[in-house]
């Protein structure tokens, strides 16, 4: 058995779906399952302490111990009672939630996370912790996210978005490992644009045509399936190369998939976030869950 797949964990309902996906993923991949609840959540998310007290906690003196505790049991209830079978592990750490998972993630298959926490404002999409580990975990991210259909992985249908040079290489992988396990077909998606639908660009160089542009983009797709997909032969892959913008195209793809795959590429040592324009709208807006899978040069 392998390392485990990490959800993070606060109580929220977001969170509580994040389980139920990320039980069918380990089922899938044979994986044992690890809830990680860290306790200081709530200065991330705005979230009264005290509002998740219960009145046995607060008799005892002990909220932050009791509702960890608490919070970690349902989840761990949660994740047995739909994967019965699954080996399930919990931890409730006295840590910042973005440190701790990130951490956790040094030893994990990848990282589960819903898309709002406790506490978020009215109208907030995604919530700061999401956002925070999607753009600086070292391994894959899968925010759980999107329209009922797509969160119950009915549709399927996986869909890999092509980035551009070094971004995209451990997202292929990732993509096809996600269809084989499925059984389901895998949509490469590459989007292109003529310089002449973008104002302010300098004109095309003379003898370039839309059509060059096309073949760059489909010459991309093919070097990054030539060699990935040696170790997974018997997915059917359907390379799509379409003109324009990628967030619109993405999105209108998500519609119809159980995941959207994306790469980002990252730079080791570099605290901030690195998320490029297109996967920061994906985990947004995508009506399906994302993967975030970064590339180190």
């Amino acid at each position: 058995m392998g390392l485990p797949l990490v959800v993070g964990v606060d109580g929220s309902e977001s969170s509580l779906l994040a389980v139920d996906w990320a039980a069918d993923e380990a089922i899938l991949h044979g994986l044992p399952l690890r809830l990680v609840y860290a306790s200081l959540w709530e200065r991330y998310e705005g979230w009264p302490p005290s509002a998740g007290r219960s009145s046995l906690a607060a008799a005892e003196g002990s909220p932050d111990r009791t509702t960890a505790g608490d919070i970690v049991a349902v989840a761990v209830e949660r994740a047995r009672r739909r994967a019965p079978d699954l080996a399930v592990e919990s931890a409730a750490l006295p840590d910042d939630p973005v440190h701790a998972l990130l951490r956790e993630g040094h030893n994990a298959a990848a990282l589960v996370t819903g898309c709002r926490g406790r506490g978020d404002l009215q109208g907030l999409l995604l919530g700061s912790v999401c956002l925070a580990v999607a753009g600086r975990a070292a391994g894959p991210v899968i925010v759980v996210r999107g329209d009922p259909d797509g969160v119950a992985g009915t549709r399927g249908r996986v869909v890999l978005g092509v980035g551009g040079p070094g971004t995209s290489g451990a997202a292929t992988r990732f993509a096809l490992r996600e269809a084989e396990v499925r059984t389901c077909a895998l949509d490469v998606v590459r989007t292109w644009r003529h310089p002449a639908h973008q104002p302010g660009e300098r004109p095309l160089p003379s003898g370039n045509t839309g059509a060059s542009y096309e073949e760059q983009a489909s010459a991309l797709v093919d070097g990054l399936l030539e060699e990935a997909m040696t170790d997974h032969p018997g997915v059917l892959v359907h390379r799509r190369v379409v003109e324009g913008p990628a967030r619109t195209v993405l999105l209108q793809q998500s519609a119809a998939a159980d995941l959207l795959v994306v790469g980002v590429a990252r730079r080791r040592g570099w605290g901030g976030l690195q998320l490029g324009r297109v996967t920061h709208t994906m985990l947004h807006h995508a009506r399906c869950p994302v993967a975030v899978v970064p590339d180190f040069p």
